[in-house]
């Protein structure tokens, strides 16, 4: 999806955050209050989509890394991995739309560029699946829509196989905007 009307950028301090709310109190509250700490850290990383015209913050994502305990995958994926313990893969830990900007598919235009993110990163370092975080049972089913299955350690806990993410129809990462 690229749509000139937006830019996808990381997180700086010139990024409106006072006046986001995606009608999610907690990813909200995470936006204004704890991503940049995050990024200082290093915990996490956030990328933003702006609207060029006004500054507006219309949407974020955030990435990181994670590890995935092998008896959390389903049988039919657990028995052909390799045999450690715990896996490597990457975290879409929180991703929202402001709502004034809802029923664009901006939320769609994010998580394709955070997959082609993590997918063009597990070329460098060693991740085998994508891993979401769903808020709630409609950002479940929105994942699930794109091919997320259920982690068996969390209900809301679901991944993506990276041999999946590759065979999707992927932006450039940063062509949202």
């Amino acid at each position: 999806m690229h749509d000139p009307q937006f830019v996808l950028e990381p997180l700086e301090g010139h990024h409106h955050r006072a006046a986001f709310s995606s009608a999610v109190a907690a990813l909200d509250r995470y936006f204004r209050e704890q991503a940049g700490q995050d990024m200082r850290r290093r915990a996490a990383v956030a990328y933003v989509l702006v609207e060029r015209d006004t500054g507006t913050t219309a949407g974020y994502y955030t990435l990181s890394a994670t590890g995935i305990d092998v008896a959390a995958f389903p049988a039919d994926i657990a028995r052909r991995l390799p045999r450690y313990p715990r896996l490597p893969a990457t975290f879409i830990g929180r991703l929202a739309v402001d709502s004034r900007y809802h029923g664009r598919r901006l939320g769609k235009g994010l998580l394709l560029d955070a997959l082609a993110r993590n997918y063009h990163l597990s070329r460098h370092i060693g991740a085998l699946a994508v891993v979401v975080e769903a808020k709630d049972e409609a950002a479940r089913r929105f994942c699930e829509h794109f091919g997320f299955r259920r982690l068996a350690d969390e209900a809301n806990r679901l991944f993506l196989e990276m041999a999946t993410v590759a065979g999707l129809d992927l932006p450039d990462p940063g062509s949202v905007g």
